[in-house]
């Protein structure tokens, strides 16, 4: 049976395909008393969306989230909020000739034999797309977060091309999502001259969390780099994922690598201390290139439209400890009541 769902008192449930109907997400464990609308998940969704520029596949949906469940009155009533947003721009006619055969690189052929058969039409649930449930989800997380809580995404690398400022407010004004105006071009013309030839290229993407809480994420196996690591590798397109000095500090010294609190990541002992939380993910050149890259619809660097992605997984992971931290806090209140 596949694993569609995530989290512990935050938990959400994704469903839905690439060129099915709809795809939707039920978000349950969200508190009472949020404000959200369907506007609300415009945002993100829209930098999400395909058919953005000339970087990113040229799928156009506009993504328009629907509202089943869980708001009255323009606030979350603590009940499971069920999100739905129709898919209208598929062309699955694109993928016909994939009936019969398996793209390198994709999951079509595990697929087949783990589930003895497979939706060809641009991969079903295994498709890019099934991210729209996660940036729906990341969206009611960022609301349970203290309003400090800032998690940034930016492209810190393309190819060879590598940011060397940062600069968050930069990300918003270029396809690449770059926070370096001057790195940002070089790597869009270098994506430009990919697509063209029918290639593809991956990056690396940072996610840095400002003013996180203190006190997330538990010993031994519930340590929160580990909840974040799961939930940004279960994104299709991740290979890797580091924190802090990541694999830098493979070469360090222990007298230099404790001298700088960045190397830590923003966690220690798995927990947070309250510093920033530093990630940078490692993402894949897309699989689709050459004439299946011609013939259908695809990303030559997804990049661009991950980072929302990322963004909502961390944001999702953040919110859920916070949600477990407040459970111990409120007990141990309990508990001193108890014994007073």
């Amino acid at each position: 049976m596949a694993s569609n769902s995530f989290g512990s008192l935050l938990r959400i449930t994704a469903f839905g395909e690439s060129h099915g109907s709809a795809l939707g997400v039920v978000i349950d464990g969200c508190p009472a008393g949020i404000p959200l609308s369907e506007a609300d998940f415009l945002p993100e969704l829209q930098r999400r969306r395909p058919g953005q520029s000339a970087v990113t596949t040229a799928r156009l949906e506009e993504d328009l989230p629907k509202i089943l469940s869980g708001i009255f009155d323009g606030k979350t009533t603590g009940m499971p909020i069920a999100v739905v947003v129709e898919n209208h721009g598929q062309r699955s006619q694109d993928y016909e000739t994939l009936r019969r055969e398996f793209r390198a690189g994709h999951a079509d052929a595990v697929y087949v034999s783990k589930y003895g058969h497979r939706d060809h039409r641009g991969g079903g649930r295994s498709s890019g797309r099934e991210t729209v449930a996660r940036v729906i989800a990341g969206t009611v997380a960022r609301k349970i977060l203290p309003k400090t809580v800032r998690i940034i995404g930016h492209a810190k690398r393309i190819g060879s091309i590598e940011a060397k400022t940062f600069d968050p407010k930069v990300t918003g004004k270029n396809p690449m999502r770059c926070a370096d105006a001057v790195a940002a071009r070089k790597m869009e013309a270098e994506v430009l001259a990919l697509k063209e030839k029918g290639d593809s290229v991956g990056g690396l993407v940072e996610i840095r969390v400002m003013h996180p809480p203190e006190n997330l994420g538990d010993p031994v196996f519930g340590k929160l780099k580990a909840r974040l690591a799961d939930a940004v590798m279960s994104v299709g397109a991740v290979t890797g994922v580091s924190y802090g000095a990541g694999f830098d500090a493979a070469k360090m010294r222990g007298s230099r690598y404790v001298k700088d609190t960045a190397n830590f990541g923003g966690m220690l002992g798995g927990i947070s201390t309250g510093d920033d939380i530093v990630l940078t993910v490692s993402v894949k050149p897309p699989s689709s290139i050459g004439a299946t890259a011609k013939k259908g619809r695809h990303d030559p660097c997804i990049v661009p439209r991950v980072i929302p992605v990322l963004e909502a997984m961390v944001a999702l992971v953040l919110a859920d400890c916070y949600l477990l931290q407040r459970a111990y806090a409120k007990s141990d209140e309990r508990l001193a009541v108890s014994s007073s």
